[in-house]
């Protein structure tokens, strides 16, 4: 399956809408995060176009006056590659691509692109290539205009079939056999976790780039990959960690992302199965980023998708050594925002905002800042959680 983004850096324009459910600020937002996915994908996005309107067009996504704005930018600064906020319709993504006569990568190709990347293992590549081809089977018009030939022989092509619907067959043959490959991966998975015994399990879940990685090496001691930059980690590692003398499995988890592709919900079942499965469940935000109570909200609706299930969690507020505010003038005399507290007041602020949901830790990863104060925390819901489990058990009671 080919990547629609080169290897080498590039330069791209990033387009997106102000709506009734998309205001300036959010789309401000999304742009920003949309300009680091490209930068993960090494693309340099040099330019944003917006547009404010009631609902996308639904034939050219913006109007006709900004798309030709758009063209002309494009030919006059020789770009060839455009990214679109939102997911675009087979029809839009034709259309543009004729008037733009450029690349044209919308926001769940962009995150598809990303993971075929990052997919390190055989699991992983499989899950990211299904959604790939999920993501592809309705856009083929316009795409390309034929895919290599895979079969051959008399009697596969039938009687005056054109060449789209050959190709859109063998996408279709493909997907099956990628979603049979995986029902077997995910058996074994299952396996796996049947395997795993009576230990209570720990989850790390949060926004993709909040510290997961960093976290899970501090506590396990082992070497996930972690880097700054988004989807650092697709596969779902698992270790055995002990504190005092429990212990229990904490696994990281794949980070969430707003407007994450569905076909993605669909080719990362097993992974997600770890979040379902978990007794305990970490939320890890990174309180320095400034629309981290926006990201909090889109991994809370992203686990209830997932699950429905009531678990007990920790909201755990990471790089707090990162943390800065905004201070106000003297003679500013407008009510004070969230962007203006300091840590000590963002800090009370959370713990009363959350005071029914979940007990809030803040530490920073990086310099074990308050990490026994977390390895407490889950400890004692970890003994509590098992010792319900198994009243008899005396692993409990070792010295």
């Amino acid at each position: 399956m080919q990547n629609y983004i080169n290897q080498e850096k590039e330069k791209a324009v990033v387009i997106g809408l102000i709506t009734k459910d998309c205001p300036q600020s959010q789309l401000e937002d999304n742009f920003s995060e949309l300009e680091f996915l490209a930068l993960t994908a090494d693309v340099e996005c040099v330019k944003r176009f917006y547009q404010k309107v009631d609902f996308p067009n639904p034939k050219i996504y913006v109007g006709k006056g900004k798309l030709q704005e758009i063209a002309n930018y494009l030919e006059e600064n020789c770009i060839d590659c455009a990214i679109f906020d939102d997911d675009l319709s087979p029809s839009q993504y034709r259309n543009i691509s004729e008037a733009l006569k450029c690349k044209i990568i919308d926001r769940s190709n962009l995150i598809l692109d990303i993971f075929a990347k990052r997919a390190q293992t055989a699991h992983s590549k499989t899950q990211v290539e299904l959604a790939q081809y999920l993501y592809l089977l309705p856009r083929l018009t316009g795409m390309w205009t034929h895919l290599e030939r895979q079969k051959g022989g008399i009697g596969l092509r039938g009687p005056g079939e054109k060449e789209i619907e050959t190709d859109r067959r063998i996408v279709r043959d493909k997907i099956a056999k990628l979603k049979e490959d995986l029902k077997k991966i995910d058996n074994q998975k299952n396996v796996q976790r049947q395997n795993r015994g009576k230990l209570v399990r720990v989850a790390l879940v949060g926004y993709t780039n909040v510290g997961k990685s960093t976290l899970m090496n501090l506590w396990a001691k082992s070497e996930v990959f972690a880097e700054n930059k988004l989807f650092a980690t697709l596969d779902t590692t698992v270790r055995k960690v002990v504190v005092k003398n429990l212990p229990f499995l904490l696994s990281d988890t794949v980070g969430f992302i707003r407007k994450l592709p569905k076909n993605l919900f669909e080719s990362f079942k097993s992974t997600l199965d770890e979040v379902r499965e978990a007794d305990i469940l970490l939320y890890v935000t990174d309180i320095s980023h400034p629309g981290f109570l926006q990201q909090m909200q889109v991994v809370e609706d992203t686990i209830k998708e997932i699950t429905n299930q009531k678990k007990s969690k920790f909201y755990v507020f990471n790089k707090t050594d990162n943390y800065s505010f905004i201070q106000k003038d003297e003679d500013d005399l407008s009510e004070r925002k969230i962007e203006n507290y300091p840590l000590e007041e963002m800090k009370e602020f959370l713990r009363l905002k959350f005071a029914d949901s979940a007990p809030c830790i803040f530490i920073s990863a990086k310099n074990k800042t308050n990490f026994e104060e977390l390895k407490e925390a889950v400890y004692n819901e970890a003994k509590r959680i098992h010792t319900e489990r198994y009243p008899y058990d005396d692993l409990l009671y070792e010295d």
